[in-house]
């Protein structure tokens, strides 16, 4: 694949900081000030500035179906999605009933092969299997319509915790939780998944306390910030918005987690993930963990990953993770495959008028628990919306990922596709980056054809453009290790509030691709004195033009070997300098 050309754009210096404390590092106040961070209050990462579950509407109702149902000590089932966000949310559901006495939990997460998203009616089948008297959704149920409707016709009670956006209808469960649905007047409607089970559990617990169960049992309420790992791994590998809110529950979690106060499962990850606890940050979560986590849910069976966040035995943890990577490695072995095969399918595609805006893509033999992935690839090197589909289980039915560019509300999309050709898709759903949808293989013309349409609507030139924004320059006096490890700790960095990133012009002394792959580059800064900088371009061998004066957008990163730590720059994009 050809990657679409970029351009680096500075951002504006900001018109005030004067909110900001007086005390904060000059860069560090200029990276704030341009994530529209102008409050110091917004710095408060303590647990005391989370906005409090009483905002979250039907979470007291939630807390008295859940205290109803382990008072008559009847099983509660946890029906989770099949990603990261899904899998923590159903280890923290678990851990946390289970802390505050329930006796009773199972969970059920469905086979994305067998049995697609959400709570359907196929999936309720399975679960009458194992007596529930209350079914509880972790990241889905939203759209469950007929699962519900099958569930409560089976005489089990429905709580619904979830955080996709709603269609036209909601499901009758019992209670819905979700601070997307309706007029719920949550002020963050960026919480993941596994935030909005956490939030359940905190009302639960209040709820307990005050009807004297824990003085029942002999025992305090539990503190529920112990499990704030699960929810800082399903918040960033969801890739929601980190806003206030998601920043303290995040911040909070990787706090424990660099103390090595976390489950088994999460330190079994990081090890063979090669991270050390002590110097993890929310990239690694991103980057290294959740991919692994997810594996389970794209390759084989979610319940692989869950396991291994519930295991209390660390030996027992060790080895779930090692097959968590093992299967991770294939999934990077298919995706590579898939990706030569869609660089054929884009190099096919007419060269008259340039690609699709909206752009479409289908191989029967691609991978259904690895299109997301590729979709995000496409739209890197594109940028522009793309669905890739894959084969469903249904004959004759495909199923697609969408992932979508900044300013470009993907599901807002694919419903307006919907209103204007009701029969064409069978159902959607999601969020404004990402969303997953099903038609029929005959349809995938029509449909590619409407979606560019719709996108071509909705969408301007300049958001199809290869845009890098910028934080600015640094001089030669803040390249040093010091400004990195204080923007490393002044996170947590993520989808909507990017880790910091850097440009300016520099002098190429040495370069050398290692892994066949990257660039391994010694740099000086342009007119910046005589400071040798080390740096690295991952992925980046194939583009590298060997231009001895380069302008580079780039990242401070920490290297970290052999027990030394220096400053390294992590190069996003480079292009060459005319002489």
């Amino acid at each position: 694949m050809i990657p679409v050309e970029k351009t680096i754009v500075r951002a504006p210096l900001p018109a005030t900081t004067a909110r900001l404390p007086g005390d904060l590092h000059p860069v560090l106040r200029r990276v704030y000030a341009n994530r529209n961070l102008t409050d110091g209050a917004e710095l408060d990462r303590g647990l005391s500035s989370m906005l409090p579950v009483s905002l979250l509407d039907n979470s007291t109702d939630a807390a008295a179906l859940l205290h109803q149902t382990i008072e008559e000590r009847k099983r509660i089932l946890i029906v989770a999605d099949f990603d990261a966000d899904g899998a923590t949310g159903c280890a923290l559901a678990i851990r946390g009933l289970h802390l505050m006495g329930a006796e009773n939990v199972a969970y059920l997460v469905p086979n994305r092969f067998q049995y697609g998203y959400g709570l359907t009616p196929e999936i309720v089948a399975v679960a009458k299997e194992l007596s529930p008297s209350l079914i509880v959704t972790v990241d889905n149920g939203i759209s469950s319509l007929q699962g519900v409707k099958v569930a409560k016709a089976a005489g089990i009670q429905v709580l619904v915790t979830d955080h996709h956006l709603p269609g036209p209808e909601l499901p009758d469960a019992d209670v819905i939780v979700n601070p997307n649905s309706g007029n719920n007047g949550f002020p963050s409607k960026n919480l993941a998944g596994v935030g909005v089970m956490f939030y359940v559990l905190i009302a639960l617990r209040k709820r307990l306390d005050e009807a004297g169960w824990f003085s029942r049992l002999g025992a305090a309420p539990p503190n529920l910030a112990q499990l704030l790992d699960l929810v800082a791994l399903g918040t960033v590998a969801d890739v929601v918005p980190l806003d206030h809110n998601n920043r303290v529950l995040v911040h909070q979690g990787l706090q424990r987690i660099r103390a090595g106060r976390c489950c088994p499962g999460i330190r079994a990850l990081a090890k063979v993930a090669q991270r050390t606890l002590p110097g993890l940050v929310s990239s690694d979560l991103g980057f290294a963990i959740g991919p692994r986590l997810n594996a389970a849910g794209r390759i084989e069976d979610m319940s692989l990953g869950i396991e291994c966040l519930l295991a209390e035995d660390q030996g027992r943890a060790d080895e779930l993770a090692r097959r968590l990577d093992s299967l991770n490695s294939t999934r990077r072995k298919i995706e590579q495959e898939m990706r030569l095969q869609a660089s054929e399918l884009l190099a096919a595609l007419p060269l008259s008028g340039g690609l699709p805006v909206g752009l479409c893509l289908y191989r029967k033999e691609w991978h259904q628990g690895v299109i997301g992935i590729l979709a995000a690839r496409i739209r890197e090197y594109c940028h522009r919306p793309v669905i890739a589909f894959a084969p469903a289980e249904e004959e004759g039915v495909i199923k697609g990922s969408a992932r979508s560019v900044p300013g470009l509300h993907i599901r807002d999309v694919l419903h307006a596709v919907a209103v204007s050709n009701p029969r064409l898709l069978q159902k959607f759903g999601g969020h404004a980056m990402a969303a997953g949808l099903a038609l029929q293989r005959s349809d995938l013309d029509a449909f590619s054809h409407e979606f560019d349409c719709e996108v071509r609507r909705r969408i301007d030139s300049e958001s199809l453009r290869g845009i890098i924004h910028s934080d600015g320059e640094l001089e030669a006096d803040d390249l040093h290790l010091a400004l990195a490890e204080l923007l490393r700790a002044a996170g947590p960095w993520g989808q909507g509030f990017a880790e910091p990133l850097f440009d300016g012009i520099f002098c190429v002394l040495q370069r050398r691709v290692v892994a066949q792959k990257h660039v391994k580059l010694i740099l000086q800064l342009s007119g910046g004195g005589d400071t040798v900088i080390d740096a690295i371009a991952f992925n980046q061998a194939e583009t590298d033009t060997g231009a001895a004066t380069i302008h580079a957008a780039y990242r401070v990163g920490v290297n970290e070997y052999l027990g030394k730590r220096c400053l390294q720059l992590l190069i996003e994009y480079f292009q060459a300098v005319p002489d």
